[in-house]
């Protein structure tokens, strides 16, 4: 079983490695994994994955890859040689991009990204989805994810909002990182839409926690992921 430190993933949400190299220092023994994203990737590539892993610290590549079949399979396949945990290919339009993920990916586990955290009932009125999907938002995710399921990808990034129904249809097996955590002491607005706190999560069955803000512009970044730390735990003991 996940201890409370090993379900908390960190995003180096930076623009530099030169930024991100003081948080992996600071949180490297109180995360269970560092997320590296678009900005990140594209800024530094490959090494600094490298460099990181050279600390046998998990790395969790967050490139949300979306393209043809064979591209996304090539791709994984160079991502595979850099011995990362996860990555984030889209749910898309059809389940060959995703399997073909899971088949250039070997070890790495493909997460399909299901909708977006920061994605609204009215962002995707706007997209052309049929009334249905708008409804329950829900509904669209729970498709997403058992499409990613028969695909071969052992889990998926969805909202909090969105776990238990996805453990139900897909298995409590079925991994769940949600990212858009917000604790309940947390004030600050941002772009996020469908947050829960860290208690909400875990008690619907989440397995990771992206948690970027609230510890990045936490004035103690060490003592808030141990206080979330502790929520968690509180939560799994109930």
């Amino acid at each position: 079983m996940l201890s409370a430190i090993d379900r908390i993933v960190f995003p180096l949400d930076m623009p530099t490695a030169r930024a991100a190299r003081p948080f992996i220092k600071k949180l490297m023994n109180n995360v269970g994994m560092f997320k590296v994203g678009l900005e990140l990737f594209v800024a530094e590539g490959p090494d600094f994955i490298r460099e990181i892993r050279e600390k046998d610290i998990k790395v969790f590549l967050d490139l949300k890859l979306h393209d043809i079949p064979v591209t996304v399979e090539r791709t994984c396949e160079r991502v595979a040689a850099l011995n990362v945990e996860f990555l984030t290919v889209h749910c898309g339009e059809n389940k060959e991009m995703l399997a073909a993920a899971v088949k250039g990916a070997g070890n790495t586990r493909i997460l399909g990204v299901t909708v977006l955290t920061s994605v609204s009932k009215k962002h995707l009125h706007d997209s052309g989805y049929a009334i249905d999907w708008l409804v329950d938002i829900t509904k669209l995710a729970q498709k997403r994810a058992k499409t990613a399921k028969s695909a071969g990808c052992p889990g998926v990034v969805c909202s909090g909002k969105d776990v238990a129904a996805i453990k139900a249809f897909c298995g409590r097996d079925f991994i769940t990182m949600v990212p858009g955590i917000r604790p309940a002491w947390y004030a600050a607005r941002d772009d996020q839409e469908r947050i829960v706190t860290p208690a909400q999560a875990i008690h619907s069955g989440a397995d990771y926690l992206v948690i970027g803000r609230p510890i990045r512009d936490a004035k103690d970044p060490v003592e808030t992921v141990k206080r979330i730390a502790d929520e968690i735990e509180a939560t799994l003991s109930t």
